[in-house]
């Protein structure tokens, strides 16, 4: 007989025993092909799983950092109402990303064609 979790298997066909009884005095005798089988529902049996052993294309995309190559989007764009504190260009090109936790504000950052750079906090 085996015991997989609640469940007990005859060892002779494989058919589904009966319920147990959780005493290992009891008998279970296999509907199918009337072997006699020793009641072991009442061992207990603790098996441990880890992720790694269900793998997912999902959980394989998981990940608690995510790397955004700049290249690959477009988050350009132009503010006509900043001026560059370096140059005095108006009309500064800046992008914005969330540096910080979800719920504080994002992150602006300017770069002007002379090559300055800065940033503000929203």
């Amino acid at each position: 007989m085996a015991a997989i979790g609640s469940l007990i298997f005859c060892t002779d066909c494989g058919n589904l025993l009966p319920a147990s009884k959780g005493t290992t005095k009891n008998i279970l005798r296999c509907d199918c092909c009337g072997a006699e089988n020793q009641d072991l529902g009442s061992r207990v049996i603790v098996t441990k799983t880890k992720p790694s052993d269900f793998p997912s294309p999902l959980r394989q995309k998981l990940s608690s950092f995510q790397t955004v190559e700049k290249h690959k989007i477009q988050t350009d764009r132009v503010d006509p109402n900043m001026d560059c504190p370096k140059c005095g260009r108006v009309g500064i090109r800046y992008t914005e990303l969330q540096t910080r936790s979800a719920d504080e504000g994002s992150t602006i950052i300017y770069t002007c064609e002379c090559k300055y750079k800065w940033h503000m906090y929203n």
